[in-house]
């Protein structure tokens, strides 16, 4: 079985996740612990369930969604996993950063990218790789098929869906992401989001105001 932590961390309100199996094998998905409290909580968490992280995922590399990528790799040497469409966003972050109100942010190199189709574990559990991109050029998802849910990014939120005018985004491209990738999913699918709580598949057929 998989479990799944949500922390929500940083001034943006993202979701962080740890999903992690009974063996105490744990991934970190966009990590966005920023400050010493927040970091505080995500290594007190890990510490309590002697959790093991054993890689850094990332659903795309906006700044929100990558604040916390230097305390991760201090804490486990633990580097960026990625689509390869990311790497510009990663680059330009210590750039970015301030115009935010962020001092500059460095965070390690990616050291491995996923592709569409991929099948990436945690322990014995699979997961798939769904490429979604419009919200960021690179923006993918998690999908655990036995579990039924989804780690959507911002990619598909609770009656919305990830904005369009940042780096690497499209509206036609985000839609048509959302109707061939995630609406083909069975409407039970849980959506995990990047920031706002969890929907299904399902209630955003029904009320999301973007797809209808």
């Amino acid at each position: 079985m998989l479990n799944i932590k949500q922390f929500t961390f940083n001034l943006f309100s993202e979701n962080t996740y740890l999903v992690y199996d009974d063996s105490h094998n744990a991934v970190i998905i966009d990590p966005g612990c920023y400050d010493s409290f927040e970091q505080a909580q995500l290594l007190a968490y890990i510490n309590q369930k002697a959790l093991i992280p054993q890689a850094l995922w990332l659903t795309h590399a906006h700044i929100d969604h990558v604040l916390g990528n230097p305390f991760v790799f201090e804490q486990w040497g633990l580097t960026p996993q990625m689509h390869r469409a990311e790497i510009s966003n990663l680059e330009r972050l210590p750039a970015y950063a301030p115009t935010f109100g962020f001092p500059p942010v460095y965070s390690p190199a990616a050291n491995h990218f996923f592709e569409a189709g991929d099948v990436v574990k945690v322990g014995d559990h699979s997961l798939e790789i769904l490429f979604a991109p419009g919200h960021s050029a690179g923006s993918i998802c998690f999908y655990h098929r036995e579990g039924g849910w989804l780690m959507g990014g911002d990619v598909l939120f609770r009656e919305s869906i990830g904005r369009t005018d940042l780096p690497g985004g499209d509206y036609a491209t985000l839609i048509q992401s959302i109707r061939n990738q995630l609406f083909t999913l069975a409407d039970a699918t849980i959506v995990y989001s990047g920031h706002g709580p969890a929907t299904t598949i399902g209630y955003e057929k029904q009320h999301n105001p973007f797809l209808k």
